[in-house]
């Protein structure tokens, strides 16, 4: 089993786990390799190749652990963190540590070998964001969990292991460093101005209109002001909620839209790079906040963390983000998504 282990002088834990280091790979060399369906776990009919499901949204009449699904959670077979014992946390000398206790989970998007989120249909896409939901709203419930983070790695350069268009869901018993320290500054914020940072970023944004990507009835997809990344791009709610998994229907019908027309543009305008989404939310052991909004980062895998940036925690961003949004804008995405409703072109 892993074990979490704490800094002594940041405060950051670390995860220490010797099986993910057996976990499979269908890149080689830097090369993306198209893997045969015919080997790939995540296809439909290689069902016995992954762990039991938890959880599968499926066609009447079809059974666990067989074909029929539309989309499916398992969990992940090299896991960071386990769900099972209790967490012992104990000391070391002067170290903190504990088990590795949490949920490491793969939502496995499409029983088709789709490569690109793109690829999928805006009717797939919308399952695959409730089943995000559902499965935060399950583990919630767990005492001994406190965070959930919901991510997805595209192409060898941002993590990914496998082709199969997948994505991952962490959950830990504690909430990590750059979270807290992203809530903390949304309260110094609040407790400044008496309002919500990412609201006043969602007014300034549209308000100024030069870093919009896509704007619609619901959210807003911008470049950030101080965006460490080229084309570093964030999706954001317009209604103030601070937890993902409280999401209505209809906000997660039109985020599957919103999140489909964004990676499309970024995937035609930067000839399909690797990239990371996240799904940025509150920790599972707080009430509705006022100071903090959930929100998703997409990060395309342009340019390489070198050592200033690991040194000093600078990012340097070869790419201004109102250059960046105004390319995006410019891009062309299916007709099909331009009539599902209402989207306002900037520019």
């Amino acid at each position: 089993m892993s074990d979490l282990r704490k800094d002594p002088i940041v405060g950051r834990w670390v995860i220490v786990a010797k099986s993910r280091a057996k976990r499979p790979h269908d890149f080689n060399g830097g090369t993306a390799l198209r893997a045969d369906s015919k080997f790939c776990p995540f296809c439909a009919g290689h069902e016995a190749m992954t762990p039991p499901e938890i959880l599968a949204y499926r066609e009447a009449g079809s059974l666990p652990g067989g074909e029929g699904w539309r989309v499916r959670v398992v969990p992940n077979k090299f896991p960071a963190l386990e769900i099972e014992g209790d967490l012992n946390n104990r000391g070391e000398g002067m170290y903190d540590m504990m088990r590795g206790v949490g949920a490491h989970e793969v939502i496995i998007e499409s029983p088709r070998h789709v490569v690109s989120t793109a690829d999928l249909t805006e009717e797939n896409l919308r399952e695959v964001f409730w089943v995000y939901r559902d499965r935060l709203l399950d583990l919630k419930k767990d005492r001994r969990l406190v965070f959930g983070m919901i991510f997805k790695n595209v192409g060898e350069a941002a993590g990914a292991s496998l082709e199969h268009t997948h994505s991952q869901l962490i959950v830990t018993p504690i909430v990590p460093i750059n979270v807290a320290e992203e809530i903390a500054g949304s309260l110094e914020f609040f407790n400044f101005r008496g309002r919500c940072v990412f609201c006043d970023m969602i007014h300034q944004e549209l308000a100024g209109e030069q870093r919009i990507v896509v704007d619609t009835p619901g959210f807003v997809a911008f470049c950030p002001f101080a965006a460490r990344f080229p084309f570093e791009t964030w999706i954001v709610p317009k209604i103030h909620s601070s937890h993902y998994e409280n999401i209505q229907r209809h906000s997660a019908d039109e985020l599957a839209r919103v999140i489909k027309r964004v990676l499309e543009k970024i995937e035609v305008a930067l000839d399909r790079p690797a990239y990371n989404y996240i799904i940025h939310t509150a920790p599972f052991d707080t009430q509705e906040l006022g100071h903090y909004h959930w929100h998703i980062e997409i990060i395309p895998r342009l340019t390489k963390t070198a050592g200033f940036e690991w040194g000093t925690g600078f990012y340097i961003n070869p790419v201004p983000p109102e250059d960046a949004a105004a390319f995006l804008r410019e891009v062309e995405s299916p007709a099909r998504d331009a009539q599902a409703f209402s989207i306002r072109t900037i520019g």
